[in-house]
């Protein structure tokens, strides 16, 4: 596979393992908890600091749990501003960021080879963060989508591209434009791995005319259906030996997929749904297998998205500004080029369920949050968001707007809120005038006190349900809460030997579990006699541990046959176990016949990944 070159890869490639782990402190005076409650990590997050340094503070609680990430980075036009500074530890990197210009702007001739090395540390671990069934999600301009491509095909792998969609950002066209004006934008979209499309995320039913491809012709009692091909092809050729299996058809024709192809089940499944009668083989029972998609319109499922995203369906960049200047009245914000939330929750309607975890570790504005905050509203959904900004209006923006959003904002004039927006023809109103009414009345009950008027509007094909409502002072917030945190000290295991800035107990579990495992522990044990703070299907892990240096120095604190003989007894499962101290009073021949390797503060943390 073709690879993209640029200056510095070779430094930034494994840059983010030498990025230290650092605790995430909690501000009590900036969170917002519930009510009653104290400010919790477990609670949403908006975190203050660079956000490479964050990703990594991250690791420990959320490696493979993050469903969606959507990110909005500098598009590297030469006019934001942004800089470039990673602390790479290589003197030529140094030496190079020393004589150029920084900030970064039009003028710099390597503004891009500084755009993929501040970038290819993030997406590394940004991948790390992502569930299997994730996916993540870019906003681009044309000044580095070509380069991003390149950039996510060695990341996160060529075959896990979804899709590259546009979405319209302006609805007038630009007089400034050379030749033509450019009224998109685009959404750059990546999975983790296969799992994201076969958890069928990407259904969402907006189109009538797609809508209208479904038939049933052969009466199927799960409904109106359209197909889709079952034979594939992949690079993978293990999978392709695997689902080549024979097909006997209705007719008794016998086929198989065309050579580099495969099906998309495994026998077993494709089996069962031929039983369930979800493959279609045509009308006369001779052509091949093809899978069933139902349409579902109370779930707004069975319609596939679209790559192309109207400025009607997801707002524009404008729509964004009044959404800030509503909030923050006529105090000048900091940020500049906010995207409007529609956009964000085109993208958890796609991606995310009820329970989903979104990151945005370039939250700018804070978009990302009031986009889930709405989402929760609408669907009674969970969905927890963890913004991450570097910039100093973190506070007084980011989560100003955030407090804003949860509890209200001042506000006099007359709000207007889009509660159904469907494309339809007049022939199909008619046919289906009682359910749309039936709908529209449940949109009117749902949101009953909430507004002065709901007005219903048929319109170039268009039927809108609009909440219109005169506020004279106070915005009415829509609920949520967040904890706000600020990146504390590195956690330097040297500092065990120092007695200095020693990390508390929990991070340093928190630390060691994910160093040796590569996977996060979201809840440190209870403290115990043996020590465990937590397990995997392969290991247990324990850690014999108190940030006091005097402790450390004491044999208390080192691992000796009493602490094996608790360690051993409670090993039910006869698990391997990791055992983290500051040493030990056993040989190690007898702590192997137990099945127990040492680990030995502060020199042997490393990752042991299953070996």
């Amino acid at each position: 596979m073709p690879t993209l070159d640029f200056k510095g890869k070779q430094f930034v490639y494994s840059h983010h393992l030498s990025v230290p782990f650092r605790e995430l402190k909690v501000e009590t005076e900036k969170s917002l908890p519930l009510d009653g409650e104290s400010p919790s990590l477990d609670d949403n997050l908006i975190i203050h600091g660079d956000n490479l340094e964050a990703l990594k503070a991250l690791l420990p609680t959320h490696a493979g749990k993050v469903d969606c990430i959507f990110i909005d980075p500098p598009y590297n036009t030469g006019n934001e501003g942004w800089c470039y500074n990673d602390n790479v530890r290589s003197p030529l990197m140094q030496e190079w960021l020393k004589k150029s210009a920084n900030p970064v702007d039009k003028e710099d001739l390597e503004r891009h080879d500084k755009w993929l090395c501040m970038m290819w540390p993030r997406l590394t671990l940004l991948r790390e963060l992502l569930a299997d069934e994730g996916s993540i999600w870019m906003t681009l301009d044309d000044n580095e989508i070509h380069r991003a491509r390149m950039l996510f095909d060695e990341i996160f792998g060529e075959e896990n591209f979804v899709a590259c969609c546009a979405w319209e950002k302006t609805y007038t066209p630009k007089s400034n434009g050379r030749v033509i004006s450019t009224d998109h934008d685009y959404v750059l979209i990546y999975s983790k791995t296969s799992s994201f499309t076969e958890h069928g995320w990407n259904y969402l039913a907006k189109n009538e005319e797609q809508v209208g491809r479904y038939k049933n012709p052969d009466n199927d009692p799960n409904g109106a259906w359209r197909t889709y091909p079952l034979d594939v092809r992949t690079e993978d050729s293990e999978r392709r030996e695997k689902y080549r299996y024979e097909v006997v058809l209705p007719s008794g024709r016998v086929v198989k997929p065309a050579k580099g192809r495969h099906w998309a089940l495994p026998e077993a499944e494709f089996i069962k749904q031929r039983e369930a009668g979800e493959i279609y083989f045509g009308k006369k029972g001779d052509a091949m297998p093809t899978k069933k998609a139902y349409y579902n319109p109370d779930e707004d499922k069975g319609v596939i998205a679209r790559s192309w995203w109207t400025y009607k369906d997801v707002k524009g960049n404008q729509d964004a500004k009044k959404t800030l200047l509503d909030i923050f009245g006529d105090v000048e914000t900091d940020f500049l080029t906010p995207k409007p939330y529609q956009l964000i929750q085109r993208v958890l309607d796609i991606a995310t369920d009820k329970d989903s975890i979104i990151l945005d570790s370039f939250a700018g504005s804070g978009t990302t949050a009031h986009a889930v905050l709405e989402a929760n509203k609408n669907d009674l959904g969970n969905r927890k968001f963890i913004l991450i900004e570097c910039e100093d209006y973190c506070d007084r923006t980011t989560a100003s707007r955030v407090r804003g959003v949860i509890k209200g904002y001042r506000f006099k004039g007359k709000q207007k809120q889009e509660l159904l927006s469907e494309k339809i023809t007049w022939s199909v109103f008619e046919k289906k005038q009682a359910k749309l009414l039936e709908k529209i009345a449940e949109i009117e009950v749902k949101h009953d006190g909430e507004f002065d008027k709901i007005k219903k509007e048929l319109k170039d094909g268009v039927l809108t349900v609009t909440g219109e409502r005169k506020i004279d002072d106070l915005a009415p917030g829509i609920g949520g809460s967040f904890t706000y945190c600020t990146l504390g000290e590195p956690i330097q295991i040297e500092s065990l030997l120092t007695g200095e800035a020693m990390p508390s107990f929990d991070a340093l579990a928190r630390y060691v579990f994910y160093t040796a495992t590569g996977q996060s522990l979201e809840t440190v044990a209870r403290a115990s006699a043996d020590g465990f703070i937590g397990e995997t299907d392969l290991f247990r892990i324990h850690l014999f541990y108190r940030p006091d240096s005097e402790w450390l120095r004491s044999n208390e604190a080192a691992l000796n046959a009493d602490k094996v003989a608790v360690i051993s007894k409670n090993n039910a499962t006869k698990k391997r176990t990791i055992v983290f101290a500051v040493a030990k009073f056993m040989s190690q021949k007898d702590l192997t016949e137990k099945r127990i390797e040492f680990c030995q503060l502060p020199y042997a943390i490393h990752r042991i990944m299953g070996a």
